[in-house]
C-alpha cells in the first residue's frame, strides 16, 4: 500500500492544497520563518504573524541586526518565546558566519539553534528536494490510524518508529509535496475529533476505521500533573501616570519579556498581604483584577494589584509607553484596559 498511498495522497494534495503564503516561495528564510511560527500555533493565527514578521524583517540581515526587545514585540502574543530568541541566534549565525546564505540541507540545518528534526526536514524537503519525512501531530494521527500503531506518540522511541516509516513512504515521490500533503490531509480530513472517514481516500484500508477505533488513535502516555502557580503583580500608578516594569531574566516562562513587579506565592493573597510586602511608604489600593492563564503544563492564577503611589522612583516610565515593550499575553490584556 505504501507507494500507492503516497501517490494518491499527493494527487489529492495537488487538487486540494491550501492557499498559504509560504507555499508561493522556495526561499529557505521565509520557509523557516513560517515553520517556526507554526510550531504550537494554528495556521489562521500564524498567517497573520508571518506577514507581520516579514514586514519587520524582510531579509535575514534585518533579523540578525535587531535586538531582543524589538523581536519579542513582533512575536508578542504567539507564546513559547524561546522560539523567537533561537531565531535571533540562528539569524546571527547565518548573517555573520554564512554570508547570509540560509542552509537548505538537513545536516546543516539541524546544527542551528531552535531547528529540530521536524523543521530541518520541512525546509530541506521543500527547498532542496531532500527525502526527509516530517513527523508532527498530523503525521502521528494519520499514520497511527491507517496502520493502527499502538505506540504512545509522546515517546522518543515512537518518533523514531514514525520517522523510519516516513522514509519508506517518501520514496519515489516529491519530498516537499509529500510532507505538505501529509500535513494538509491530517488537518483537513484525518482531524483529531471531527475526522472525515466518509470521504477519506484510505478508509477501506485504514485499520483503525475498519476496527471502529479511530477515536483511540493516536494515544499518549499519561503526562505530568499541571502545576499551579500564583502570580501577584504590583501595578504602581503615579499621579502623573507613570508606572514601573521589570524584565524577566530567569529561565522559565516568558524569559526576556517585561512584567510589573512580581510577588509569587504558594496560594492566593489578599491586597493587605501584598501591601505589607511593598517597599514604598505612601500608596493606596485602587483596584485588583484576577485572571487565569493556562500554559502547556502550568495553570497561572494571576492577580494585578493596582496601587496609587504618591512618590515615584527614577525608574518609573509613562504608562502610555507600555505599548513599546513586549509583554506576555495575560499582562497585555490587562494593560489594554489600564492605558
Amino acid at each position: 500500500m505504501k507507494l500507492d498511498f503516497s501517490n494518491r495522497l499527493i494527487k489529492w494534495y495537488n487538487q486540494n492544497k491550501r492557499d498559504l503564503p509560504w507555499r508561493l516561495t522556495k526561499d529557505p528564510y521565509k520557509i523557516w520563518v513560517s515553520e517556526i511560527i507554526l510550531q504550537q500555533t494554528r495556521i489562521n493565527q500564524g498567517q497573520k504573524y508571518y506577514y507581520r514578521f516579514l514586514k519587520k524583517f524582510p531579509e535575514i540581515s534585518n533579523l540578525a541586526q535587531t535586538n531582543d526587545d524589538d523581536l519579542l514585540k513582533v512575536w508578542e502574543g504567539l507564546g513559547y518565546y524561546s522560539r523567537a530568541i533561537n531565531m535571533l541566534k540562528t539569524a546571527k549565525i547565518v548573517f555573520f558566519d554564512l554570508d547570509s546564505i540560509f542552509p537548505t540541507s538537513y545536516d546543516e540545518l539541524i546544527k542551528l539553534p531552535g531547528i529540530g528534526d521536524y523543521t530541518a526536514s520541512a525546509i530541506s524537503s521543500i527547498c532542496a528536494n531532500e527525502a526527509q519525512p516530517v513527523v508532527d501531530g498530523n503525521v502521528f494521527r494519520l499514520l497511527s490510524r491507517i496502520y493502527k500503531i499502538d505506540l504512545p506518540i509522546n515517546s522518543l522511541k515512537t518518533r523514531t518508529y514514525f520517522k523510519k516509516l516516513g522514509f519508506e513512504l517518501i520514496k519515489g515521490v516529491n519530498p516537499g509535496d509529500f510532507n505538505q500533503a501529509m500535513m494538509d490531509y491530517g488537518s483537513l480530513i484525518c482531524k483529531p475529533k471531527k475526522y472525515e472517514c466518509d470521504i477519506c481516500l484510505f478508509s477501506t484500508a485504514c485499520e483503525a476505521h475498519n476496527s471502529n477505533s479511530v477515536m483511540l488513535y493516536p494515544f499518549k502516555n499519561k503526562t505530568k500533573k499541571v502545576k499551579e502557580r500564583f502570580l501577584n503583580y504590583i501595578v504602581f500608578v503615579s499621579k502623573d501616570n507613570k508606572t514601573k516594569i521589570t524584565k524577566r531574566n530567569s529561565d522559565g516562562i516568558w524569559k526576556n519579556l517585561y512584567e510589573f513587579p512580581l510577588i509569587e506565592s504558594i496560594n492566593e493573597k489578599s491586597a493587605d498581604e501584598i501591601a505589607k510586602k511593598i517597599d514604598i511608604d505612601l500608596f493606596d489600593l485602587l483596584s485588583s483584577k484576577k485572571m487565569k492563564h493556562k500554559l502547556s503544563h502550568q495553570l497561572l492564577y494571576i492577580t494585578f494589584f493596582v496601587f496609587r503611589v504618591h512618590d515615584i522612583c527614577d525608574d518609573f516610565i509613562e504608562i502610555k509607553s507600555l505599548s513599546n515593550y513586549p509583554f506576555p499575553r495575560p499582562i497585555n490584556k490587562f494593560i489594554s484596559k489600564l492605558v
